[in-house]
């Protein structure tokens, strides 16, 4: 009988942990890190405002965003004559915002150092985070609008979207909702289609305000009239 010959595919878990590697890799630089810190706002960056907002030399910005690339975490819009610069999609704000939580916990406490309006609210990509969002999201367990676990919307829900003239009904490929942890307050806030939905929906009724390039966002009187009255959020601070 034939000896049998040793086999030598490539085993599929050494492929997973290099990809891993590879991923940690192209985070592990201050630079980089502000620049993904930054795009956590949403909106795509050209690649001049991040080299500004990481001090470093529009060839050495260049340079750490074709990492940034190469390692699937973020993309490249080109627009005409311009380029720019964006989050690979909401997994990989997930991913960025669970690290600052990992990480914030080795540095200090949060209640202590972390800027209080941060904290109060702010985007976690294209949805909301911080103190009113987790506050929304319990109430939304509450009430019923999502599931006790938040990995779906309840027709009640659904019911009560519309009712804020926000339509679920396209989600796309996209998870209609999860629970993504907040960093700062280690609690849920609403993530997945219906967090982008609602952000959205505030935004466009006037109930918050942003301004580019910040991840904070304040809540016009009118906006914490209805939070109060529809979710019962108590921020300390969020008012414009």
């Amino acid at each position: 009988m034939a000896t049998p010959q040793p086999h030598n595919a490539p085993d599929d878990s050494d492929a997973l942990e290099n990809a891993i590697a590879g991923v940690a890799a192209a985070m592990a630089d201050p630079s980089r890190v502000r620049m993904l810190s930054a795009l956590m706002d949403g909106r795509a960056w050209t690649a001049t405002e991040l080299s500004a907002v990481t001090d470093v030399a529009p060839s050495t910005a260049s340079a750490h965003l074709t990492r940034l690339m190469n390692s699937g975490l973020i993309v490249c819009l080109a627009q005409g004559r311009h380029r720019y610069y964006r989050l690979n999609g909401s997994d990989i704000a997930t991913l960025i915002e669970n690290m600052m939580g990992v990480s914030w916990q080795r540095i200090a406490a949060p209640e202590s150092t972390a800027p209080r309006a941060l904290r109060t609210a702010r985007t976690c990509y294209d949805h909301l985070a911080g103190e009113i969002a987790v506050q929304i999201y319990a109430s939304l367990v509450h009430q019923g609008w999502i599931t006790p676990e938040g990995s779906a919307v309840t027709l009640h829900g659904r019911q009560q979207f519309l009712a804020l003239q926000i339509d679920l009904s396209q989600p796309g490929r996209r998870k209609a909702c999860c629970g993504c942890l907040d960093w700062s307050e280690r609690q849920f806030h609403l993530g997945g289609y219906a967090g982008a939905a609602l952000l959205t929906g505030f935004e466009q009724q006037g109930w918050l305000t942003r301004q580019a390039g910040y991840r904070e966002v304040a809540f016009t009187v009118a906006g914490l009239r209805h939070l109060q009255q529809i979710f019962g959020v108590t921020p300390r601070q969020c008012i414009t």
